[in-house]
């Protein structure tokens, strides 16, 4: 579905079912240079299990109209004024590396629009070296490479995919590659300036879920210690043998994760 968010067309997909705020919502939001559809399991089993699904893609990323946002600050009063534009008082924030930050510093910003928090991936500081930033800015395809290369697990590298014929590497790759110009610049430049986290989750006051791959090399679980002890109700699952793709490597065992909070 489409909904128009200060005044641009943002995409949503629904998980296959028609969108009613009726039921609780959820709102899913990819990392950079992604999009809605590293979401697809995820989204398809919550919008047939009671919940109003709603998996965006950010400003400038997908099927959204741009420009991408550069600061965490600037996407979570954005995803506030996604809630209004779809009319939701109150939604469940799933989100993964750039998204995971972005939903943490909505949760502080304005707690009474989030009744439950999913932070996968995350990390206090997400630093990101300066040659890889600059290939993202340049669009070349090197940093598609790198980024894809790093947050897979190694397992996902060669197979583990639940369909056969699928090559998820290969797939994450071509999926940042085909994001528009300044997608993945965009969004690198937030998770490296986000310094907010801590401060952020000591404001969080709905319950929430640390959901951390263990073999993850761009998050590894230990970034993301600090931010669960300053979150009254948190809890830890770390997935075994998962990378930082890990809706995308194990996505049933994500989905169990997930379902004992939204």
């Amino acid at each position: 579905m489409e909904l128009v968010v200060a005044g641009k067309t943002v995409f949503a997909s629904t998980g296959g079912k028609p969108f009613d705020p009726v039921h609780p919502t959820v709102v899913f939001l990819h990392g950079a240079g992604m999009d809605h559809t590293g979401w697809m399991l995820q989204a398809r089993f919550f919008a047939h299990h009671g919940r109003g699904v709603l998996a965006v893609d950010l400003p400038g990323h997908g099927r959204s109209a741009g420009p991408a946002l550069r600061s965490v600050a600037e996407l979570a009063d954005w995803v506030v004024s996604l809630l209004d534009g779809a009319k939701v008082s109150r939604a469940a924030l799933v989100g993964h590396s750039l998204g995971a930050l972005v939903a943490l510093e909505t949760a502080s910003r304005a707690p009474a629009r989030v009744w439950a928090l999913a932070l996968l991936g995350a990390a206090t500081r997400m630093p990101v070296h300066p040659d890889l930033q600059k290939a993202a800015d340049a669009n070349e395809d090197s940093a598609a490479d790198l980024v894809a290369s790093w947050g897979f697990g190694r397992r996902a590298h060669v197979g583990g995919a639940k369909a056969p014929g699928i090559w998820m590497l290969g797939s994450g790759v071509r999926l940042l590659q085909r994001a528009p110009d300044g997608a993945l610049g965009a969004g690198l430049a937030a998770c490296n300036a986000y310094a907010g986290a801590l401060e952020a989750a000591a404001k969080v006051t709905c319950p929430t879920l640390l959901l951390l791959g263990e073999a993850d090399r761009m998050t590894p679980p230990a970034g993301a210690r600090d931010i669960a002890t300053r979150i009254a109700d948190a809890r830890t699952v770390i997935l075994p043998r998962a990378g930082h793709m890990m809706m995308v490597e194990q996505p049933d065992q994500t989905i169990e994760a997930l379902s004992e909070i939204i």
